[in-house]
């Protein structure tokens, strides 16, 4: 099988490729160019796809033997991800931009090339297991190593995206692949995990957020209101500098009258209002959830679990699917705190992934209330 294996430069996506070339496949190693100006990737090891990287991953392509070559999907990915993050956070959403990656870029475009240049398969480091279900069709499960698990970035993935891909490391804790790669001779065996936003250079969201937006309408400034009495507490700079569940830099000045601490409870953009309140306003038991993906069949409704942040906890869930799949509400038995519009619920039956939903909506079922 011609399989085309995606180097970001870590230890992961090495020996993924390695194990590809291992199992007897005919594997080419490519390398993704994201960023439109060279001047703005990273160094060091904040991101996953600064230059050192692509070097670190032709490093590798080497020892392996294998061919290698460096494709530019910085057009697609400030479109699709960059420019998708910064409207979803304009709207007062809390957008997930590796998950939108895979979707767009990683299992989408770079898949569809592959397969227009007659590859049968992409192979990944991701932390993942495919299994063939009884009914056929290929179901992808949590990883081995709970702890490394990336199957909630992956639940935007359909059947047909999953039929041509490859997880070599899903069954392995990630110590084993460390000591792997050192024993092939892989440089990489010691780099540390990618952590942050590959496209903010210093990590500093908030602030990267604010020099792209702020000043800008709806972005600049309102006021910071409590959720109880809905005085005026103080007026800030603009509404990206804030999501919901945070907890510091409010900039209030003054302690509630309880003396406990505000969260972020709701953010406004076009008013510019910030809501804020004690912690117990922010548990949530129902969310409804838009444009709908599915790893395999559409459910009618599902009692399982859901995830709601990349390295969350599971909440047990009734799932019911509406709008002819493109839909569903969710009724969590487990409440959770500080979920926001934008981000995505990935649902669960086990440990199999059965699809995911962006957060159109939350709300609490007992009071009412919801955002």
């Amino acid at each position: 099988m011609r399989v085309l294996a995606a180097m970001s430069g870590g230890v992961d996506s090495a020996v993924a490729a390695a194990r590809a070339v291992e199992a007897g496949h005919d594997v080419t190693g490519i390398h993704l160019a994201l960023s439109r100006n060279p001047r703005s990737y990273r160094s060091g090891a904040r991101g996953c796809c600064t230059i050192e990287d692509s070097n670190d991953a032709r490093r590798a392509a080497d020892v392996l033997g294998i061919a290698f070559y460096v494709w530019d999907f910085s057009e697609e990915f400030h479109e699709d991800v960059v420019e998708d993050f910064l409207s979803e956070y304009a709207a007062g959403r809390t957008p997930n931009p590796c998950l939108r990656c895979n979707e767009k870029i990683k299992f989408a475009a770079v898949l569809d090339r592959a397969v227009a240049l007659g590859f049968d398969a992409v192979a990944t480091g991701h932390y993942a297991q495919l299994e063939s279900g009884a009914d056929g069709l290929i179901e992808m499960h949590r990883a081995v190593d709970h702890g490394k698990d990336q199957s909630y970035v992956l639940g935007v993935l359909t059947q047909d995206q999953l039929a041509r891909s490859l997880f070599p490391l899903g069954g392995s804790p990630k110590s084993e692949v460390r000591e792997e790669a050192a024993r092939r001779g892989l440089l990489v065996a010691d780099k540390p995990d990618s952590h942050d936003i590959c496209f903010i250079a210093d990590g500093d969201t908030g602030g990267w957020l604010t020099e792209k937006l702020g000043g800008s309408a709806p972005n600049d400034g309102g006021e910071i209101v409590d959720h109880a009495t809905g005085e005026v507490l103080g007026t800030h700079g603009g509404t990206v500098g804030f999501t919901i569940g945070q907890r510091k830099g409010l900039r209030i000045g003054r302690p509630a009258a309880d003396g406990r601490p505000r969260f972020v409870l709701d953010i406004e953009p076009v008013s510019g209002t910030v809501t804020v309140g004690p912690r117990e306003e922010l548990r949530i038991d129902a969310i409804s959830g838009i444009r709908a993906r599915w790893c395999g069949t559409v459910p009618d409704r599902l009692e399982g679990t859901v995830q709601l942040r990349a390295h969350g906890a599971e909440h047990r869930a009734r799932v019911e699917v509406a709008d002819d799949g493109d839909a569903v509400e969710i009724a969590l038995h487990d409440p959770a705190e500080g979920i926001a519009p934008g981000q995505a619920a990935v649902i669960y039956d086990g440990t199999r992934v059965v699809g995911s939903a962006t957060i159109s909506a939350t709300a609490r079922r007992l009071s009412g209330a919801g955002r």
